[in-house]
């Protein structure tokens, strides 16, 4: 588990950010994307699936998430 910073940037991605290792990515795909669930199994940019609790969605954030898989870059 992991403390990540979730945000949005000026285009209107979620920044997905892991302070440990200075990670910054861009959320591609969740498994839940409204308002009152969001989250589950994410993709980011760089290919890595993290898993977020479903919560009602609220950016900038703190969160607590799980990595499911590492991508390959």
């Amino acid at each position: 588990m992991a403390t990540i910073m979730l945000r949005e940037n000026d285009k209107g991605q979620v920044l997905f950010y892991l302070a440990k290792r200075d990670m910054e990515e861009i959320i591609l795909s969740l498994e839940f994307d409204t308002d009152e669930k969001w989250g589950g199994n994410v993709k980011l940019t760089n290919g890595d699936i993290w898993n977020i609790k479903p919560g009602v969605k609220k950016l900038p954030d703190e969160i607590v998430a799980t990595i499911v898989s590492r991508g390959d870059h």
